[in-house]
């Protein structure tokens, strides 16, 4: 059975930096030690906010990222048993992401519903999306309809702004590439926003850069 709910749906894409945080990936997101620690020192100092891990690494923070990015971990480190489909609309997306795991899809399910509450309120979680703040910055544009299946979760999400449409799609390929490189794909994206400075990928693109235009350290996928 299917419950819909019309909620505004993104989910995010993920990090990794450099050789430090690839080694810093093995461990969980709450430990306060290794390369992370260093970041959590600096944001105490005066940084951009004061969480413990790889939430630092957020261009934004707010008093539930630290669990949003556990969540995040917990699928990286399952992505083999997630199970993922997307058509492209010509207004947007729909995506079935899917899992045979009961604990894996109700994470999901947990995942999809924090992601599109951040969107309605305006609250951003991102690490490295060049498409994110598209979408953040033009939720009011974007129609979404999210389903709760069984396994997963069902999210259509249209626009009648071809921009908006564009970053949708571009989201979709970001999150398809987590789901099937997992930590390798996260790691492979920060590695880009680290390359490109501290705005991250779309430094100095338009809001049309996508996946196609993507440097070479970063690979397609797909949410």
């Amino acid at each position: 059975m299917k419950r819909s709910l019309k909620l505004s749906a993104g989910i995010v894409a993920t990090l990794g930096l450099g050789l430090a945080v690839a080694a810093a990936m093995g461990q969980p997101f709450g430990m306060e030690h290794g390369p992370m620690a260093g970041m959590d020192h600096a944001a105490a100092a005066g940084g951009p906010g004061s969480m413990a891990g790889p939430t630092a690494m957020l261009t934004k923070q707010d008093a539930g990222s630290a669990a949003d990015m556990n969540l995040v971990h917990d699928l990286l480190l399952n992505n083999t048993k997630i199970k993922r489909s997307v058509t492209k609309l010509p207004d947007g997306i729909r995506t079935v992401t899917e899992s045979d795991d009961p604990q894996v899809a109700q994470a999901l399910k947990a995942h999809v519903a924090s992601m599109s509450q951040r969107l309605q309120d305006g609250r951003e979680f991102n690490i490295f999306s060049n498409t994110l703040p598209v979408l953040f910055d033009n939720r009011d544009k974007i129609v979404s309809k999210v389903e709760t299946t069984e396994k997963g979760t069902v999210v259509t999400r249209t626009s009648t702004d071809a921009k908006v449409v564009a970053a949708l799609q571009g989201h979709a390929a970001e999150v398809t590439e987590l789901v099937q490189d997992g930590m390798v794909a996260m790691r492979r994206g920060m590695m880009t926003r680290m390359a490109m400075g501290p705005r991250g990928p779309a430094a100095g693109v338009g809001p049309g850069f996508g996946p196609g235009n993507r440097p070479p350290a970063m690979s397609d996928h797909t949410h």
